[in-house]
């Protein structure tokens, strides 16, 4: 789980760098293609056995990670590395209230204190002024509503599918997304929407590095996670994955960003709190 979140951040910065040159939408495409790609040699190599029956909702797991990670990269392009990881680690806190109000999951005391700490933290983070929460905090709150949202249809889709389809349905919206949005993006042009829209630029020289890099890391991490879930008790791995933030706050320092503000601080420390209680809890 270190080295998947030690990836994680390191793609983090490749996504930042290359969104110095294309569009965050142009990022989420290539990110995804890296995935469809993998999966589909899985598949071909040793086809799905599954039940199925649940097209829609396997779509919805697909249009809200999609949806989440645009989010999520526009966020990375933006505003500290540090704070944009933050939001997106929410994700386990809304995920634990979905489950509750969707799935009839029961959440312990030590649940619901761990959700207010987490809703603390993000009010740290944002530091809403006059006018309310920014653009870029509400897409940050989006990139861990939305996550939740994907997260929560996976409880109930690995019960009709294999893992792998699960993943592909989010890669191949993830894929198919984008190229709709770019098509969109030419006959509309609305600054406010420009986390959704961009035009196709062609990678040359350095970008290609940016974006294998992004796509190599953000598998790897991938994998790591997924082979960290399998080995030992998921609250043990879910804690851990927390130290993705630090490594992002550290990498985004590299990267110019500047060290979080003491209420910044205090907001990603009750995140983290939050999460590991969530975490434990489960």
């Amino acid at each position: 789980m270190l080295i998947a979140s030690f990836s994680f951040a390191i793609m983090g910065a490749f996504v930042k760098l290359a969104s110095e040159h294309m569009s965050s939408l142009e990022v989420v495409f290539f990110r995804n293609l890296f995935g469809v790609a993998l999966i589909g040699y899985t598949v071909y190599k040793n086809p799905m056995k599954q039940i199925g029956g649940k097209p829609f909702l396997l779509f919805f797991r697909g249009f809200m990670g999609f949806s989440a990670l645009l989010a999520y990269f526009y966020n990375i392009a933006n505003i500290p590395l540090g704070d944009a990881v933050t939001y997106s680690k929410t994700a386990p806190i809304f995920t634990a209230i979905f489950a509750w109000a969707f799935l009839s999951e029961k959440l312990s005391l030590s649940a619901w204190i761990a959700v207010f700490l987490g809703f603390c933290g993000i009010v740290l983070i944002a530091q809403p002024g006059a006018i309310g929460f920014t653009k870029y905090d509400i897409l940050g709150i989006f990139s861990g509503v939305g996550a939740a949202l994907a997260y929560t249809s996976v409880r109930e889709l690995r019960k009709y599918y294999d893992t792998r389809a699960i993943v592909l349905s989010f890669t191949l919206v993830g894929t198919i997304g984008p190229i709709l949005l770019f098509v969109i993006s030419e006959f509309i042009h609305l600054p406010s929407l420009d986390f959704m829209l961009g035009e196709f630029v062609m990678p040359s020289g350095v970008v290609w590095l940016y974006v294998i890099g992004l796509g190599v890391l953000g598998t790897l991490s991938q994998y790591f996670m997924t082979k960290a879930y399998g080995e030992t008790k998921a609250g043990i791995v879910g804690a851990v994955s927390y130290t993705n933030i630090v490594f992002a706050i550290f990498v985004g320092m590299l990267l110019g960003d500047a060290f979080p503000s003491f209420l910044t601080s205090a907001g990603i420390l009750l995140v983290v709190i939050a999460g590991i209680m969530v975490a434990r809890d489960k």
